[in-house]
Protein backbone atom coordinates (compact mmCIF):
# COMPACT_ATOMS: atom_id res chain seq x y z
CA UNK A 1 0.00 0.00 0.00
CA UNK A 2 1.22 3.27 -0.85
CA UNK A 3 1.70 5.80 1.83
CA UNK A 4 0.90 8.73 -0.43
CA UNK A 5 -2.05 11.09 -0.05
CA UNK A 6 -3.83 9.37 -2.79
CA UNK A 7 -3.39 6.31 -0.74
CA UNK A 8 -4.51 7.68 3.01
CA UNK A 9 -7.47 8.56 1.17
CA UNK A 10 -8.61 4.70 1.28
CA UNK A 11 -6.73 3.65 4.18
CA UNK A 12 -9.81 2.05 6.34
CA UNK A 13 -8.32 2.88 9.56
CA UNK A 14 -5.41 3.71 12.00
CA UNK A 15 -4.14 0.74 12.27
CA UNK A 16 -4.16 -0.26 8.70
CA UNK A 17 -2.38 3.05 8.13
CA UNK A 18 0.35 2.29 10.77
CA UNK A 19 0.98 -0.90 9.40
CA UNK A 20 1.39 0.73 5.64
CA UNK A 21 3.75 3.66 6.84
CA UNK A 22 5.72 0.98 9.31
CA UNK A 23 6.43 -1.91 6.54
CA UNK A 24 6.94 0.69 3.31
CA UNK A 25 9.01 3.83 5.10
CA UNK A 26 10.94 2.39 7.94
CA UNK A 27 12.67 -0.96 6.27
CA UNK A 28 14.16 2.04 3.76
CA UNK A 29 16.42 3.68 6.13
CA UNK A 30 16.83 0.86 8.41
CA UNK A 31 20.11 -1.28 6.96
CA UNK A 32 21.56 2.70 6.79
CA UNK A 33 22.56 5.62 8.88
CA UNK A 34 22.68 9.16 7.09
CA UNK A 35 24.30 10.90 9.91
CA UNK A 36 27.21 11.62 8.34
CA UNK A 37 25.36 14.02 7.15
CA UNK A 38 26.03 16.30 9.56
CA UNK A 39 29.77 16.05 8.64
CA UNK A 40 28.95 18.67 6.09
CA UNK A 41 29.90 22.61 6.24
CA UNK A 42 27.11 23.22 4.64
CA UNK A 43 24.81 21.54 6.82
CA UNK A 44 26.27 23.75 9.80
CA UNK A 45 24.44 26.54 11.15
CA UNK A 46 26.03 30.35 10.85
CA UNK A 47 27.98 31.13 14.31
CA UNK A 48 24.68 33.33 15.01
CA UNK A 49 22.28 31.66 12.88
CA UNK A 50 19.22 29.32 14.38
CA UNK A 51 19.55 25.49 15.20
CA UNK A 52 17.87 23.50 12.71
CA UNK A 53 14.53 22.82 13.35
CA UNK A 54 15.16 19.90 11.18
CA UNK A 55 18.06 17.60 10.64
CA UNK A 56 19.52 17.09 7.48
CA UNK A 57 19.87 12.88 7.70
CA UNK A 58 15.88 13.66 8.25
CA UNK A 59 15.12 15.75 5.47
CA UNK A 60 17.36 13.39 3.22
CA UNK A 61 14.81 10.55 4.48
CA UNK A 62 12.03 12.36 3.86
CA UNK A 63 13.44 13.23 0.03
CA UNK A 64 14.19 9.13 -0.07
CA UNK A 65 10.67 8.25 0.78
CA UNK A 66 9.09 10.80 -1.73
CA UNK A 67 10.98 9.81 -4.17
CA UNK A 68 10.40 5.92 -3.70
CA UNK A 69 6.94 6.55 -3.89
CA UNK A 70 6.85 8.83 -7.12
CA UNK A 71 6.81 12.41 -5.35
CA UNK A 72 8.70 14.97 -7.22
CA UNK A 73 9.07 18.42 -7.09
CA UNK A 74 9.46 21.04 -3.71
CA UNK A 75 5.67 21.38 -3.82
CA UNK A 76 4.58 17.99 -4.21
CA UNK A 77 7.65 17.04 -0.93
CA UNK A 78 6.14 19.34 1.28
CA UNK A 79 2.57 18.16 1.03
CA UNK A 80 3.58 14.38 1.68
CA UNK A 81 5.44 15.38 4.66
CA UNK A 82 2.44 16.66 5.80
CA UNK A 83 0.98 13.66 6.93
CA UNK A 84 2.01 13.16 10.00
CA UNK A 85 2.65 9.35 10.43
CA UNK A 86 5.32 9.81 7.37
CA UNK A 87 7.09 12.53 8.67
CA UNK A 88 7.25 10.18 11.78
CA UNK A 89 8.74 7.47 10.76
CA UNK A 90 11.12 9.90 8.39
CA UNK A 91 12.30 10.68 11.38
CA UNK A 92 11.08 14.40 11.64
CA UNK A 93 9.82 16.36 14.94
CA UNK A 94 7.00 17.65 13.04
CA UNK A 95 6.20 18.05 8.89
CA UNK A 96 8.96 20.86 7.51
CA UNK A 97 8.11 24.08 5.47
CA UNK A 98 8.35 24.90 1.76
CA UNK A 99 11.39 26.71 2.64
CA UNK A 100 13.06 24.47 4.52
CA UNK A 101 12.35 22.00 1.78
CA UNK A 102 13.78 24.66 -0.86
CA UNK A 103 16.70 25.70 1.64
CA UNK A 104 17.75 21.46 2.27
CA UNK A 105 17.96 20.92 -1.66
CA UNK A 106 19.81 23.84 -2.23
CA UNK A 107 22.21 23.22 0.48
CA UNK A 108 22.43 19.30 -0.66
CA UNK A 109 23.82 20.26 -3.92
CA UNK A 110 27.22 21.27 -2.81
CA UNK A 111 27.53 17.64 -1.70
CA UNK A 112 25.30 15.12 -3.39
CA UNK A 113 28.39 13.71 -5.23
CA UNK A 114 30.11 12.88 -1.53
CA UNK A 115 26.73 11.31 -0.37
CA UNK A 116 26.54 9.44 -3.74
CA UNK A 117 30.04 7.83 -3.15
CA UNK A 118 29.88 7.23 0.45
CA UNK A 119 26.51 5.17 -0.88
CA UNK A 120 28.27 3.61 -3.27
CA UNK A 121 30.98 2.73 -0.67
CA UNK A 122 28.43 0.67 1.53
CA UNK A 123 27.35 -1.19 -1.82
CA UNK A 124 31.01 -2.31 -2.25
CA UNK A 125 31.86 -3.19 1.49
CA UNK A 126 28.64 -5.45 1.32
CA UNK A 127 29.56 -7.27 -1.83
CA UNK A 128 27.15 -6.04 -4.27
CA UNK A 129 29.00 -5.36 -7.17
CA UNK A 130 30.80 -7.85 -9.61
CA UNK A 131 33.88 -7.88 -12.03
CA UNK A 132 32.08 -6.66 -15.05
CA UNK A 133 31.51 -2.81 -15.23
CA UNK A 134 29.20 -1.09 -18.33
CA UNK A 135 29.44 2.80 -19.08
CA UNK A 136 26.18 4.13 -21.07
CA UNK A 137 24.33 7.77 -21.53
CA UNK A 138 20.66 8.21 -21.06
CA UNK A 139 17.86 11.11 -21.60
CA UNK A 140 17.03 13.21 -18.76
CA UNK A 141 13.67 14.87 -19.37
CA UNK A 142 13.26 18.43 -17.47
CA UNK A 143 10.26 20.69 -17.49
CA UNK A 144 9.25 23.04 -20.06
CA UNK A 145 10.20 26.00 -17.58
CA UNK A 146 13.88 24.89 -17.28
CA UNK A 147 15.96 27.69 -19.15
CA UNK A 148 19.22 26.04 -18.67
CA UNK A 149 17.61 22.79 -21.01
CA UNK A 150 17.80 22.13 -24.58
CA UNK A 151 15.90 20.20 -26.97
CA UNK A 152 18.33 17.28 -27.91
CA UNK A 153 17.92 13.70 -30.07
CA UNK A 154 17.95 10.14 -28.14
CA UNK A 155 18.76 8.48 -30.86
CA UNK A 156 18.01 5.27 -29.28
CA UNK A 157 13.98 6.17 -29.08
CA UNK A 158 14.94 7.85 -32.24
CA UNK A 159 12.67 11.21 -30.84
CA UNK A 160 13.73 14.90 -29.81
CA UNK A 161 13.68 15.44 -26.03
CA UNK A 162 13.95 18.66 -24.29
CA UNK A 163 16.42 18.39 -20.89
CA UNK A 164 19.65 17.12 -19.83
CA UNK A 165 21.68 13.81 -20.27
CA UNK A 166 23.60 11.37 -17.26
CA UNK A 167 26.44 9.08 -18.15
CA UNK A 168 26.52 5.96 -15.68
CA UNK A 169 28.70 3.55 -14.61
CA UNK A 170 26.48 0.55 -13.44
CA UNK A 171 26.99 -3.02 -12.18
CA UNK A 172 25.84 -5.63 -10.12
CA UNK A 173 22.11 -5.77 -9.49
CA UNK A 174 21.50 -2.62 -11.62
CA UNK A 175 23.54 -0.86 -9.02
CA UNK A 176 25.04 2.99 -9.87
CA UNK A 177 28.71 3.25 -9.23
CA UNK A 178 29.89 6.71 -11.20
CA UNK A 179 27.79 8.97 -12.72
CA UNK A 180 28.02 12.78 -14.14
CA UNK A 181 25.48 14.68 -15.63
CA UNK A 182 25.40 16.56 -18.80
CA UNK A 183 23.89 18.71 -21.08
CA UNK A 184 22.63 16.14 -23.54
CA UNK A 185 22.57 13.02 -23.76
CA UNK A 186 25.48 11.83 -26.19
CA UNK A 187 28.57 12.28 -23.64
CA UNK A 188 31.92 13.73 -25.32
CA UNK A 189 35.40 12.00 -24.62
CA UNK A 190 36.29 14.00 -21.24
CA UNK A 191 33.19 13.00 -19.55
CA UNK A 192 33.33 9.39 -20.41
CA UNK A 193 36.90 9.74 -19.08
CA UNK A 194 36.20 11.10 -15.87
CA UNK A 195 33.65 8.64 -15.23
CA UNK A 196 35.24 5.53 -15.74
CA UNK A 197 37.84 7.13 -13.77
CA UNK A 198 35.29 7.27 -10.84
CA UNK A 199 34.31 3.71 -11.63
CA UNK A 200 37.69 2.28 -11.02
CA UNK A 201 38.42 4.45 -8.30
CA UNK A 202 35.35 2.07 -6.37
CA UNK A 203 37.30 -1.07 -7.60
CA UNK A 204 39.29 -2.52 -10.33
CA UNK A 205 36.84 -5.04 -12.22
CA UNK A 206 37.87 -7.58 -14.86
CA UNK A 207 35.60 -6.23 -17.72
CA UNK A 208 34.02 -2.94 -18.58
CA UNK A 209 31.82 -2.89 -21.57
CA UNK A 210 30.16 0.09 -23.51
CA UNK A 211 28.46 0.21 -27.07
CA UNK A 212 30.24 2.26 -30.37
CA UNK A 213 30.08 6.14 -28.51
CA UNK A 214 33.05 4.74 -26.28
CA UNK A 215 35.15 3.59 -28.91
CA UNK A 216 37.71 5.87 -27.95
CA UNK A 217 41.17 5.08 -27.99
CA UNK A 218 42.57 7.00 -24.95
CA UNK A 219 39.43 5.04 -22.99
CA UNK A 220 40.93 1.77 -24.22
CA UNK A 221 44.48 2.59 -23.32
CA UNK A 222 43.89 3.91 -19.62
CA UNK A 223 41.30 0.56 -19.12
CA UNK A 224 43.97 -1.87 -20.42
CA UNK A 225 46.77 -0.08 -17.90
CA UNK A 226 44.65 -0.13 -14.80
CA UNK A 227 44.37 -3.83 -16.20
CA UNK A 228 40.80 -3.90 -17.23
CA UNK A 229 39.56 -5.12 -20.78
CA UNK A 230 37.37 -2.70 -22.39
CA UNK A 231 34.73 -3.76 -24.55
CA UNK A 232 33.15 -1.84 -27.31
CA UNK A 233 31.89 -1.88 -30.67
CA UNK A 234 34.32 -1.24 -33.21
CA UNK A 235 33.13 2.37 -35.11
CA UNK A 236 33.88 2.00 -38.54
CA UNK A 237 32.71 5.71 -39.17
CA UNK A 238 35.95 7.14 -37.02
CA UNK A 239 38.66 6.22 -40.08
CA UNK A 240 39.01 6.60 -43.78
CA UNK A 241 40.41 2.58 -43.52
CA UNK A 242 38.58 0.30 -41.38
CA UNK A 243 39.83 -2.80 -39.54
CA UNK A 244 37.99 -5.75 -40.08
CA UNK A 245 37.07 -6.37 -35.92
CA UNK A 246 34.05 -6.11 -34.07
CA UNK A 247 35.45 -4.85 -30.82
CA UNK A 248 38.77 -2.04 -30.79
CA UNK A 249 40.32 -4.48 -28.17
CA UNK A 250 40.72 -7.00 -30.62
CA UNK A 251 42.97 -4.84 -32.65
CA UNK A 252 45.01 -4.57 -29.09
CA UNK A 253 45.00 -8.49 -28.55
CA UNK A 254 46.20 -8.47 -32.72
CA UNK A 255 48.99 -6.28 -31.25
CA UNK A 256 49.67 -8.11 -28.26
CA UNK A 257 49.13 -11.83 -29.22
CA UNK A 258 51.45 -13.40 -27.31
CA UNK A 259 50.93 -12.18 -23.77
CA UNK A 260 46.98 -11.90 -24.70
CA UNK A 261 44.61 -14.28 -25.97
CA UNK A 262 40.99 -13.96 -26.15
CA UNK A 263 38.26 -16.05 -28.03
CA UNK A 264 35.52 -14.12 -30.25
CA UNK A 265 32.86 -16.33 -28.29
CA UNK A 266 34.24 -14.83 -25.14
CA UNK A 267 34.10 -11.55 -26.13
CA UNK A 268 30.99 -11.52 -27.12
CA UNK A 269 29.63 -13.42 -24.47
CA UNK A 270 30.73 -10.63 -22.25
CA UNK A 271 29.54 -8.39 -24.16
CA UNK A 272 26.03 -9.36 -24.17
CA UNK A 273 26.29 -8.24 -20.47
CA UNK A 274 26.54 -4.64 -21.46
CA UNK A 275 22.36 -4.95 -21.10
CA UNK A 276 23.13 -4.73 -17.60
CA UNK A 277 23.79 -1.22 -17.72
CA UNK A 278 20.12 -0.23 -19.73
CA UNK A 279 18.49 -2.38 -17.33
CA UNK A 280 20.05 0.17 -14.44
CA UNK A 281 19.07 3.29 -16.26
CA UNK A 282 15.48 2.14 -15.91
CA UNK A 283 15.69 1.29 -12.74
CA UNK A 284 16.98 4.53 -11.75
CA UNK A 285 14.41 6.46 -13.72
CA UNK A 286 11.89 4.40 -11.60
CA UNK A 287 13.87 5.96 -8.89
CA UNK A 288 13.04 9.97 -10.15
CA UNK A 289 15.56 9.92 -13.00
CA UNK A 290 12.76 10.74 -15.21
CA UNK A 291 10.96 13.30 -12.97
CA UNK A 292 13.42 16.10 -12.77
CA UNK A 293 11.34 19.14 -11.56
CA UNK A 294 13.70 21.66 -10.53
CA UNK A 295 14.47 24.98 -12.52
CA UNK A 296 18.08 25.55 -13.75
CA UNK A 297 20.92 23.01 -14.41
CA UNK A 298 22.34 22.89 -10.88
CA UNK A 299 19.01 21.91 -8.97
CA UNK A 300 18.36 19.35 -12.10
CA UNK A 301 21.67 17.88 -11.12
CA UNK A 302 20.69 17.75 -7.40
CA UNK A 303 17.91 15.89 -8.37
CA UNK A 304 19.32 13.48 -10.62
CA UNK A 305 22.05 12.34 -8.04
CA UNK A 306 18.82 11.89 -5.34
CA UNK A 307 17.45 9.24 -7.88
CA UNK A 308 20.65 7.95 -8.23
CA UNK A 309 20.90 7.63 -4.48
CA UNK A 310 17.67 5.95 -3.90
CA UNK A 311 18.39 3.31 -6.34
CA UNK A 312 21.53 2.48 -4.13
CA UNK A 313 19.44 2.59 -0.97
CA UNK A 314 16.51 0.00 -2.81
CA UNK A 315 19.71 -1.89 -3.45
CA UNK A 316 21.34 -1.81 -0.97
CA UNK A 317 18.00 -2.42 1.69
CA UNK A 318 16.85 -5.25 -0.60
CA UNK A 319 20.36 -7.19 -0.15
CA UNK A 320 20.31 -6.59 3.62
CA UNK A 321 16.85 -8.08 4.26
CA UNK A 322 17.53 -11.26 1.98
CA UNK A 323 15.91 -9.77 -0.78
CA UNK A 324 16.70 -9.79 -4.72
CA UNK A 325 19.14 -6.87 -4.79
CA UNK A 326 17.99 -6.02 -8.19
CA UNK A 327 14.06 -5.27 -7.28
CA UNK A 328 12.81 -1.81 -7.99
CA UNK A 329 10.59 -2.10 -4.54
CA UNK A 330 11.02 -3.54 -1.32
Amino acid sequence: MSTSSKALQNVDSVNEFLNAAATEIVPLFEHLDFEFLLEYDVFVPAGRGRTRVHKPPDLFCGFLHCYYENVYGTRPVTRELQHSLVWYYCGLDKPPSRDTIDRFLTDLEHVVDDVFDRLVEQAADGGLLNSTYSIDSTHVKAIQHNDDASWNYDSTAEEHYYGFGCTLVSTGPKIPIAAEFTQAKQADQGTAMRVTRDALAVDTPIWMLGDSAYDILDWHDHLLAAGVVPIALYNPRNTDDPLDIEYRVEDHIEEHSEDVQLKQSILDETYNRRTGVERTNDAVKDCGLGHVRARGRVLARTEVFLALCLRLVVAITNYERGNEPGCEKL
